[in-house]
């Protein structure tokens, strides 16, 4: 089983931490697209809020069967 991580803006996913997601609290569009290329291989569940979903963009679209499932946090 993978493990869970979470995309955005500490303030929206700071509390995911006390579930055991690997929060990857980020701010700003670069750090977004890092965030997403430098996730770990075990990670098999991604919750993006929807800001860093915008910043993804097609990255997110694209057919990629190694990607992990993503979900977007509603606004």
């Amino acid at each position: 089983m993978g493990t869970v991580a979470a995309i955005g803006a500490r303030t929206s996913v700071g509390g995911f931490a006390l579930a055991g997601v690997e929060v990857l609290a980020v701010e700003d569009p670069d750090a977004v697209r890092r965030a997403w290329r430098e996730l770990p291989g075990t990670v098999g569940l991604v919750i993006l809020t929807a800001s860093a979903a915008e910043t993804l963009g097609a990255e997110l679209t694209e057919p990629d069967p190694t990607r992990p499932l993503t979900v977007v946090m509603p606004r």
